[in-house]
């Protein structure tokens, strides 16, 4: 079986997808979106309540899917789980088989989310990167996990002494790659990597680009209104408005940005993310004259 692991690390340019994961998801719904997206991606991102939404455990997900030939990326966070409680799932990923993670801190459950859950904030996201490579370098464990630890970065048009204080700290702390936050802002993207690169800052990390599908341009306005950190200029919404067949146009728009990301020295892959229609995913990927 082909991994996001081995992607990153031996491949030109290496390609991963998000599915959806909601209440209602099972183990034939997980296989029936890994049968859309196995043919096409190294690897499949399964967030981790995301937002609040609330469905089954990202490690019992990823042990599906791993028992259906398709390599899983396990977003852990680390809001809402302690210390222990988070070196348990670590230990549970890498029992079944899991080799590639990304670990973040997590957002606030929405405000009518009900009853309102606590949050525990016991260690942040960097924390939980350096937790993952001590179970990396645990010589105790049966299991020799080797994960490929990824975390998250938002790109930003940087000033000529900006110090990327958030990217030093996550590689310091043993991130093998950062994944950006959803950036269709190819001019804000290329700036960004190439100060990055300049200041010799992804010596020691690979940088993922992360793409959006997007179906219609109020799916774009959502996105762009409901999800932090999401760069998406307005001349991309005006695209699919004035489109007569909006569906088509995102998966234009998104191939372009592709494109235009595998000319950006110091990015590695990227990470797609369809608002609606997964099966949008396979024709990126193939507009774009990539395959994972």
């Amino acid at each position: 079986m082909k991994t996001f692991r081995q992607a990153i690390r031996n491949s030109d340019f290496a390609v991963s997808a998000e599915i959806y994961l909601r209440p209602e998801t099972d183990a034939a719904s997980l296989r029936a979106q890994a049968d859309t997206l196995k043919d096409s991606v190294d690897g499949i991102l399964l967030t981790d309540n995301q937002y609040g939404q609330l469905h089954l455990s990202t490690t019992a997900a990823a042990a599906i899917l791993l028992d259906h030939g398709t390599d899983p990326i396990v977003q852990l966070t680390s809001r809402n789980r302690n210390r222990i409680a988070l070196v348990s799932d670590l230990l549970g990923a890498a029992t079944v088989g899991v080799t590639s993670l990304m670990l973040v801190a997590g957002e606030r459950a929405p405000e009518q989310f009900q009853p309102r859950p606590k949050p525990v904030l016991d260690v942040n996201a960097v924390d939980l990167i350096r937790i993952a490579n001590t179970v990396n370098a645990d010589e105790n464990l049966t299991v020799k996990p080797d994960f490929l630890v990824g975390g998250v970065v938002t790109p930003v048009m940087p000033k000529p002494d900006w110090k990327a204080k958030q990217l030093r700290e996550k590689v310091d702390a043993g991130a093998h790659y950062l994944q950006t936050h959803i950036c269709m802002d190819v001019t804000l993207l290329r700036r960004y990597l190439k100060h990055l690169v300049a200041n010799k800052l992804i010596q020691r990390t690979s940088i993922v680009g992360a793409v959006a599908v997007l179906g219609s341009a109020e799916d774009a306005r959502w996105l762009k209104d409901n999800r932090p950190n999401v760069m998406l200029p307005d001349r991309i919404i005006g695209r699919l408005e004035k489109s007569q067949d909006p569906r088509r146009e995102g998966i234009l728009i998104a191939a372009e940005t592709i494109d235009a990301m595998t000319e950006m020295p110091g990015i590695v892959g990227v990470n797609l993310m369809a608002s609606k229609d997964l099966t949008a995913i396979p024709e990126v990927i193939a507009a774009a004259g990539i395959h994972g």
